[in-house]
């Protein structure tokens, strides 16, 4: 567990926390005026590798040397001249901070921190943070690399859970949601629709499923998985075989099959670590899912705990009433599969970087 502390005076800035990994959503901007939750769950942080932020570089301004030094392979509008490492957390967990007026940027329903860090230290005037709540991003506190210290609160070195006792605690993340718009009342204006989170998590797997394609058709499971990556492989791949096969690998499944030569596996939602089978196969390529994504997919009904007075009795099935479904086919989340194939080296491949090219056409006609 840690804290939080100001770079300049030393006050605490933060509730004690834990680390987990830095989620695939963390900067998606999602649909127009639409009213997301807290990014991170309360008492964790996560630190994201990348610069992120102001000031931002054109990419005509960027030496195409220093872009992949940077790990970017392909252009993007722009490239964050921020310093790496800024620390998320939910907004709730913050202490002794102010809000600063005059960087307020945003403003459409909230801040977006596009002026820069918006709140301050209250001891000694520091800014040391970004506040995110405006329409369409998930709302958090950015703490800026610089103006902030980690400090631990205790000598206790918790142990990730391990892949067994994930798949024992069985948290998956559902692929529907109720989805409001900004400043709605509760019940009014709301929809069901494919889960942010999924949507995020399906663009970042779609840009490492194309890259490992090589240019040929791929085909995965029927079912669930099916209805949220067969449609957009079909429409950006060539048909016709031989297909590349993509299956579902992971703690508690049998080993993939020897043909296999994608394997959808998940992230570790405390560390990120990727699942690695015990014998991986040599050209076997590794799609990364997280945990909760890739266990609603490994086990697509819900786990149901037992009612809260007495239990189900065995054979009685019960009634309730499935969640309702999306009016619209699923689409990956385009910030997130451009965000990850431009980090690929794959994308330097003509055929990729013609996706990518016309990335907005393919959201035109759904696929996004």
């Amino acid at each position: 567990m840690f804290v939080f502390a100001c770079a300049g005076c030393g006050a605490t800035l933060t509730t004690p926390l834990s680390q987990v990994a830095l989620p695939v959503h963390a900067h998606q901007k999602y649909g127009n005026g639409i009213q997301l939750p807290v990014l991170m769950e309360s008492g964790t942080f996560a630190v994201d590798p990348e610069p992120w932020g102001p000031p931002w570089r054109r990419w005509e301004e960027i030496d195409p040397d220093e872009a992949v030094a940077r790990g970017v392979y392909a252009p993007v509008y722009a490239l964050s001249d921020g310093a790496p490492g800024a620390i998320v957390m939910a907004p709730g967990d913050t202490r002794g901070t102010l809000l600063i007026p005059e960087k307020g940027g945003g403003y459409c329903c909230g801040l977006d921190g596009a002026d820069g860090p918006n709140m301050a230290c209250e001891a000694c005037g520091l800014p040391v943070a970004s506040r995110i709540d405006d329409c369409s991003l998930w709302q958090a506190v950015w703490l800026a690399p610089n103006a902030v210290r980690r400090r631990p609160v205790d000598d206790a070195d918790a142990a990730p859970l391990s892949w067994a006792e994930l798949m024992a605690e069985g948290k998956g993340t559902p692929p529907f949601e109720p989805i409001a718009t900004w400043g709605s009342r509760v019940g009014s204006n709301r929809w069901w629709s494919w889960s942010p989170q999924w949507e995020a998590a399906a663009g970042r797997a779609l840009a490492h499923l194309l890259a490992a394609s090589e240019g040929r058709s791929v085909t995965v499971p029927d079912g669930l998985i099916e209805e949220v990556f067969q449609r957009a492989l079909d429409a950006l791949l060539p048909a016709g075989p031989p297909a590349r096969r993509a299956v579902l690998a992971g703690p508690g499944l049998p080993a993939p099959d020897a043909d296999a030569g994608i394997l959808l596996v998940p992230d570790h939602p405390q560390t990120g670590e990727t699942w690695t089978p015990a014998n991986p196969a040599a050209s076997a390529y590794s799609v990364p899912l997280p945990f909760g994504v890739w266990l609603w997919l490994v086990f697509p009904e819900p786990y149901l705990p037992v009612p809260a007075s007495g239990g189900m009795p065995d054979g009685v099935l019960r009634d309730d009433l499935p969640a309702p479904r999306p009016r619209h086919r699923f689409r990956a989340d385009p910030g997130a599969f451009r965000h990850t194939l431009v980090r690929l080296p794959a994308v330097r491949s003509p055929w990729l970087r013609e996706i990518l090219e016309n990335l907005t056409q393919h959201m035109r006609a759904g696929y996004f």
